[in-house]
């Protein structure tokens, strides 16, 4: 039967300054992902695993930021979590100046990817919070679209200083986004929603694992990790795959052709989602994207490397704001962040263990088999979708519960 959608307002000054936040909370994290690396071999002659670690340990310290925001969030509300969180994002964007080793630089990643792990699930949390309802596929897929433009605006701004500035003039333009941010931030009103009271929790139960992640979140959630997984295999080699078969040039235009498909096509896939829910988006995305992870591992011409951008794009991207807002659907709003955290914590670990296994299985398969394997994994997630999710929407007739 088919359903009214809620009509309420998504473009208010707050989605939109929520938004603006939270691309440039990422714009800063895929400036520095591309150019830190180098920054600790040029600066500190770190070999080639210390620069990894150097890049890498950021994403662990995303991890342990968003471990307890949730919980925070919950206590004190999302707006104080954003203000705090931002001003500590200028604090750790202006201690590069101050790593004069690399033990120091490690540390500093590590307490710069805490603090995005806590802004960032701030920002996810708000937003969930003051999007309505009916229209929380389209909200979170317009919303993400900073992000998706900041893999690509990030890392060409990244490399444009390097060869053309220095790294101090990055680390003055990271300080500077962060500051905006912080700023920007006392604009966006509290989000408004009824918090029931918190009974006094019994002496054995202070540690529930219920008080750091939402339940509900958990099975999309693993479709996630294994989906995020096996995007990482990309994301980590394109470049010496691109290498191997001789398509750098193509390469080099991946990311902005990968952008330009989801800024053309997400917006319709939330509203879709929206109206015929989510198994509707959700198979065709993930064999869109299995698609175009075949003909990435089959390439031998730049075209078909560019055709498979657009595949994954809409597959992989358009999956993920899908999974996003699937994650908030049926949540109270105070659990929220608890929801939010949920789902980034498996979106992290997904692209943390990612790189360093399948690093290992490249030795054995090379980079086609590699992702011709990976074609294989992403074809395996969607009976598993059906198994945790796909056939309790076909029985609630594909609409949340929240509707």
């Amino acid at each position: 039967m088919k359903q009214a959608i809620n009509t309420d307002k998504l473009w208010t000054k707050d989605f939109v300054t929520i938004a603006v936040i939270n691309a440039i909370v990422f714009l800063t994290h895929f400036l520095l992902i591309v150019t830190i690396a180098s920054y600790a071999v040029d600066e500190f002659h770190a070999s080639t695993d210390m620069a990894g670690l150097v890049a890498g340990i950021f994403i662990i310290g995303a991890l342990l930021g968003r471990l307890g925001t949730g919980r925070v969030i919950e206590e004190i509300g999302s707006k104080k979590v954003l203000i705090v969180s931002t001003m500590l994002f200028i604090i750790t964007s202006a201690l590069y100046f101050a790593a004069v080793s690399l033990t120091l630089l490690i540390v500093i990643r590590l307490l710069h990817g805490i603090v995005f792990g806590t802004a960032s699930t701030a920002t996810g949390t708000i937003v969930a919070q003051i999007i309505p309802p009916g229209r929380r596929g389209e909200g979170i897929g317009f919303y993400s679209i900073g992000a998706i433009l900041a893999v690509a605006v990030g890392p060409f701004i990244g490399i444009f200083l390097i060869h053309h500035a220095d790294f101090r003039m990055i680390f003055v333009l990271t300080s500077l986004l962060a500051a905006v941010s912080f700023a920007l931030s006392f604009a966006v009103n509290k989000p408004v929603y009824e918090k029931p009271a918190l009974g006094s929790a019994a002496p054995g139960e202070r540690f529930r694992l219920s008080d750091f992640m939402e339940y509900k979140a958990i099975p999309i959630s693993l479709i996630i990790l294994i989906i995020g997984f096996s995007y990482s295999g990309l994301l980590t080699f394109i470049s010496l795959y691109a290498k191997e078969i001789h398509l750098e040039k193509a390469a080099s235009f991946y990311f902005l052709v990968y952008s330009g498909a989801v800024l053309v096509t997400r917006p319709l896939s939330g509203r879709l989602m929206d109206i015929k829910g989510a198994n509707f988006v959700v198979y065709p995305c993930l064999m869109l994207y299995a698609a175009g992870m075949l003909i990435f591992s089959q390439a031998t011409a730049g075209i078909m490397l560019l055709a498979a951008a657009v595949l994954i794009a809409m597959g992989y991207g358009n999956f993920f704001s899908c999974a996003h807002a699937v994650s908030i659907r049926g949540i109270p709003p105070h659990r929220m962040g608890l929801a939010i955290t949920t789902f980034f914590i498996f979106v992290d670990l997904g692209f943390g263990i990612g790189p360093y296994l399948l690093g290992g299985l490249v030795a054995v398969t090379g980079y086609r088999g590699l992702y011709v394997i990976m074609t294989l994994v992403i074809l395996a997630s969607i009976p598993l979708y059906y198994l945790l999710l796909g056939r309790k929407e076909i029985r609630s007739g594909e609409r949340g519960p929240e509707d």
